[in-house]
């Protein structure tokens, strides 16, 4: 049989199965910040998983993270009669109820959002995370230590100020600042400058990725402090670069090969077994400690 499917060069007719099976064999998924690392990772484990379960995969790009562009994504990937949606949008108090009118029939989990109910995938402990790197500078007696944040706007972000500001308030301490970015390095670098313009006193930085921690480094290393001796500086995602980082980066690492399995996991229980009641799976971050961190000088 093998050989006569070679020589013949035999494919299987998709459409025709989908008439079968009324299934397209096709999933969907909306996806918002790909330049990003985090998002990215998601993305491209998301699409591994599923064509290993023999689905293929179309994707909609949000260009902006907004209810609007959502929706919008949502609709396109309908009228590609997908079989399911996987959503990786990360959007602040996101309306699950409107999600789920928009999406109809069609099955669909959210990416990395603990609170999404019945839409429930799988998701990384942010605040978890952020409190091991918090923990992590209390242990070594840092006191004064500043806060980079991502943009409050994301989930994500929101989750990991959460997560440093309960393990500060556990240690009886405060931010000596708390200061917004964009993910990127060139935000880690100015609020990094604004920090040592206004000659605020800290002897650490919890920030909330690797980029911006990079850029933190650079600042740092113009004005001739040193990291870990002056100031220690923790991540997080742990991206393949952060240990290749002058000095190599003290971060958080998600597991994304994890979470793009599970999403997809249960995205595929969803379509097969609609009557199931959805589980979310909740994947530990791990602290990653490399030469960035330090104890405090007294």
């Amino acid at each position: 049989m093998l050989e006569a499917i070679q020589v013949l060069r035999y494919h299987p007719n998709l459409a025709a199965r989908s008439l079968v099976t009324q299934r397209s064999g096709t999933l969907g998924i909306v996806g918002h910040g790909l330049p990003h690392y985090g998002p990215a990772q998601m993305m491209v484990n998301i699409e591994q998983a599923a064509r290993s379960r023999g689905y293929s995969v179309t994707l909609a790009s949000i260009p902006e993270l907004r209810e609007v562009e959502i929706e919008r994504a949502i609709m396109e990937l309908r009228r590609q009669n997908v079989d399911g949606m996987i959503l990786i949008t990360n959007l602040l108090g996101v309306d699950i109820t409107r999600i789920q009118r928009l999406c109809g029939t069609v099955p669909f989990v959210l990416v990395d959002l603990p609170d999404s109910g019945t839409a429930a995938g799988a998701t990384i402990d942010q605040e978890a995370g952020a409190r091991l790197a918090a923990e992590h500078l209390i242990a070594l007696g840092h006191e004064r230590i500043a806060l980079l944040l991502g943009p409050q706007r994301w989930h994500d972000a929101r989750l990991r100020l959460d997560g440093w500001h309960s393990a500060l308030k556990r240690a009886n301490l405060s931010p000596v600042a708390t200061l917004e970015g964009d993910w990127s390095a060139a935000s880690g670098f100015g609020l990094t400058q604004e920090l040592l313009a206004g000659r605020v006193p800290f002897t650490a930085l919890l920030v909330s990725n690797d980029q911006m921690a990079l850029g933190a480094l650079w600042a740092l290393h113009e004005r001739g402090i040193s990291v870990p001796d002056d100031v220690s500086i923790v991540g997080f995602d742990d991206i393949p670069e952060s240990r290749f980082f002058h000095p190599p980066l003290t971060t958080v690492r998600q597991d994304f090969a994890a979470l793009g399995a599970l999403s997809l996991a249960a995205l595929v229980k969803a379509i097969e077994e609609p009557d199931v009641p959805a589980t979310p799976a909740v994947i530990q971050p791990e602290l990653i400690v490399r030469a960035s961190s330090a104890r405090a000088r007294s």
